[in-house]
């Protein structure tokens, strides 16, 4: 073996063993964890009402009944015990901070911790409707499934509150209980809440989840129409869109995707990215397209070095060594717009 054919050696070795080492903290952060949630392309807002309550020692529901010894704090009076019964009693006067202002009789929910001197959490207001909802929740049960079920039908209710929580609830929860809600999805109005210009992002994300678990395949055409619009607006959640697309489409989905996004060098760095991370779910979690078509589409990545640091360690965890040689050429010629790809 000649000097320079033993060091191409040398450096496939130590690039595959390095990989090995790095991928599982690269993907701890692209991939968290082995349970994929929900929906692998949005986050939750906020800790939800349900384990807030659950992490507190008290939980009362009260009405401001007036000021406090100072502008940033208010008189309440206990109406509910949600939690506590044994630190708190009905029609209790608590002081709680509060910086806003409220007529008397204003309803709020408010939260304490560390006994037996309580401390009360920054009260929050609550309407008629959100009093029905936080009792509902305190009665849910253990099984995560019947817990969505029930969060189902808030998830655009017009208050806020119900719905920023019901969305937080969804977004946590593990695909396999979401996928388990399937008969209970309701196809026409995620089709039209995922048509909706003003839908936020994060949650036009969760109901494309949704549409790929409960969808028809003739639902992937209006995706298709959303994928080649030149309108921001109808490509927001753009990672969620084209996972949708090809759970419904299947494997010959990819082919619209490598065309657009990943074969296509002038596709944008947050649109390539966004089809890199729908690969990610179909190639973990996604369970439609064989795992060898979607490395297909992933090796297309590696014609564009300044990107290839992306796929390289899905590469790696996948144990998908057919491209070693490409990337031992794409570690000696990586310049400043590629260095990545060295490390």
């Amino acid at each position: 073996m000649n000097l320079s054919v033993f060091v191409q050696f040398l450096e496939v070795r130590m690039m595959r063993s390095l990989l090995v080492a790095i991928v599982g903290l690269s993907l701890a952060v692209a991939i968290p964890g082995s349970t994929l949630w929900a929906c692998p392309f949005c986050s939750a807002v906020s800790q939800t009402l349900r384990q807030e309550m659950k992490s507190m020692d008290a939980v009362v529901l009260a009405e401001v009944v007036g000021s406090g010894e100072s502008e940033t704090d208010a008189e309440f009076k206990v109406l509910q015990i949600i939690k506590g019964d044994q630190l708190i009693k009905p029609n209790q006067t608590i002081r709680a901070a509060y910086f806003g202002t409220a007529p008397k009789g204003s309803k709020f929910l408010i939260m304490g911790v560390d006994p037996p001197e309580l401390l009360w959490s920054s009260p929050l207001p609550v309407s008629a409707k959100a009093i029905d909802y936080i009792n509902s929740i305190s009665k849910l049960p253990d099984a995560v499934n019947k817990q969505l079920e029930f969060y189902l039908q808030y998830l655009e209710n017009a208050d806020s509150l119900l719905a920023r929580d019901s969305y937080d609830e969804f977004a946590q929860a593990p695909y396999a209980d979401v996928q388990a809600l399937k008969a209970k999805l309701d196809r026409e109005k995620l089709l039209k809440w995922i048509q909706d210009a003003n839908m936020p992002a994060d949650r036009k994300r969760l109901y494309l989840v949704m549409l790929g678990i409960c969808g028809k395949p003739e639902d992937a055409d209006l995706i298709e129409k959303m994928l080649r619009s030149q309108d921001p607006n109808q490509r927001a959640g753009l990672d969620a869109m084209i996972a949708c697309y090809v759970t419904l489409r299947g494997g010959d989905g990819l082919k619209l995707i490598d065309e657009l996004f990943l074969a296509n060098k002038k596709s944008p760095y947050a649109d390539t990215y966004s089809a890199i991370m729908a690969l990610r779910f179909h190639g973990t979690d996604g369970n439609v397209v064989d795992k060898s078509r979607v490395l297909k589409s992933m090796h297309l990545i590696l014609a564009r070095p300044e990107l290839a640091d992306l796929v390289i360690p899905d590469l790696a965890r996948w144990e998908d060594w057919s491209q070693i040689d490409t990337l031992v050429t794409l570690f000696k010629t990586a310049d400043d717009k590629s260095s990545w790809v060295r490390v």
